[in-house]
């Protein structure tokens, strides 16, 4: 396997980021139990993922998965244009789709939409703002949304809370008969799969990626951040069951540490990719790729 800040290879297939945004610290609204005091105990995490002063380092991308015969976009970010309630998520005006076809995935080449859950930021440029009508932004895409996951929102319908997300950034895609719900271990072809990562959100998926006998894991959210992997108890206020994301969390990290699988952090900033490891205690934590 090789990497570079954006982008890795694993046998044939080749994964690329493309960052919306970055940004150091305000994260405590999703983290609230990583304050600076108790982040400076690991300072394995500087400078990559947290400054000198403890805050935190974040990161929202979406991730191109190349086979050579697919051409697969996980997770699709905030979005240009839409209300949203976090202030400097809200009517944004990005160059996403620009820096998309620059890294040479212009949105009609792109074949596959998946999303891992269905929060705010994964699911913002499934559509785009044309002539006041919210479309699909991947017009030749097959959309993946799982099954489980969408059962959920589904039945919470268009409320206040979260309605708007359902509304103007999953709903016009099912309506336009782009999406596909599948089951938790869906086979997308031959090098990428999906595994259940429970408890951030009912239905919450991660995405394996298997060529030529080298791995690697996109985690979607049941990790927000590699200090999570330090103190696994720490939660996300958006989990949708605690216990259970911090149950899979741990089985996760049990299951890769010391391993070659490449973990590929959905909100991991700048390297984003690196490895499980476990010191001499027994503590968990994110060699970073250089």
């Amino acid at each position: 396997m090789a990497g570079a800040a954006n982008g890795w290879t694993i046998g044939k297939a080749r994964v690329t980021r493309i960052v919306e945004l970055e940004a150091t610290g305000g994260s405590r609204f999703i983290l609230p139990d990583a304050t600076r005091e108790a982040c400076l105990e690991h300072s394995w995490m500087q400078p990559h993922f947290m400054d000198a002063t403890g805050n935190l380092i974040m990161s929202v991308h979406a991730l191109v998965v190349d086979t050579g015969d697919r051409r697969i976009v996980v997770d699709t970010c905030i979005g240009n244009d839409k209300e949203r309630a976090i202030p400097a998520w809200s009517h944004l005006q990005t160059n996403f789709l620009a820096d998309l076809a620059e890294a040479g995935y212009p949105r009609e080449s792109i074949d596959t939409v998946l999303c891992t859950h269905l929060h705010v930021d994964h699911v913002g440029w499934n559509t785009m703002l044309v002539d006041g009508e919210w479309v699909p932004t991947f017009p030749n895409a097959r959309y993946l949304v799982g099954a489980d996951e969408w059962r959920h929102w589904d039945a919470m319908g268009d409320d206040a809370t979260y309605g708007p997300v359902l509304t103007d950034s999953v709903r016009p895609v099912v309506a336009a008969g782009l999406v596909d719900f599948v089951p938790v271990d869906h086979v997308l072809c031959d090098e990428v799969r999906l595994v259940s990562t429970p408890g951030h959100t009912p239905g919450h998926v991660s995405v394996r990626i298997e060529s030529e006998g080298q791995r690697a894991l996109i985690t979607g959210d049941c990790i927000h951040h590699p200090c999570q992997m330090a103190r696994t108890d720490w939660c996300s206020s958006a989990d949708y069951d605690a216990e259970q994301a911090r149950a899979t969390r741990e089985t996760l990290l049990a299951e890769y540490a010391d391993g070659d699988v490449m973990l590929i952090g959905t909100h991991f900033a700048t390297p984003t990719a690196g490895h499980v490891r476990r010191s001499s205690a027994g503590a968990y934590w994110f060699e970073a790729l250089a």
